[in-house]
C-alpha cells in the first residue's frame, strides 16, 4: 500500500527531516519526493510505502499532524488509491 504525504507552509531549516524522520520511526519507506520553495514558501510532496508501517494510516496522519504543527506546517496524508480516484479523467 502506498500513500501521498504532502506539506505546505512559511520555509524553514528542517521540515524535510523532520517529516522523514518521523516517518522512518514507524517504518514508513519513502519512494519519491519533490520539493520546491517558492519565494518563502515550502512545498513538497512525497510516495510512501505504508504496508510495513507500524502504525496504521489515520495514526500516522496524527503524528504528521505534530509534526506539522511543530515545524509550522500544514502536513496532509492520503491513501493512494483516494488520490488516484481524485485525478482520474
Amino acid at each position: 500500500m502506498k500513500a501521498i504525504i504532502t506539506v505546505i507552509g512559511k520555509d524553514s531549516v528542517g521540515i524535510l527531516a523532520k517529516v522523514s524522520t518521523a516517518c522512518a520511526e514507524v517504518d514508513v519507506n519513502i519512494v519519491e519526493v519533490t520539493q520546491s520553495v517558492l519565494q518563502d514558501m515550502f512545498a513538497m510532496v512525497m510516495l510512501v510505502e505504508i504496508d510495513k508501517s507500524t502504525l496504521g494510516l489515520e495514526a500516522l496522519r496524527e503524528k504528521l499532524d505534530k509534526v506539522g504543527e511543530e515545524s509550522n506546517t500544514k502536513v496532509h496524508v492520503m491513501h493512494e488509491d483516494i488520490f488516484n480516484s481524485m485525478h482520474k479523467i
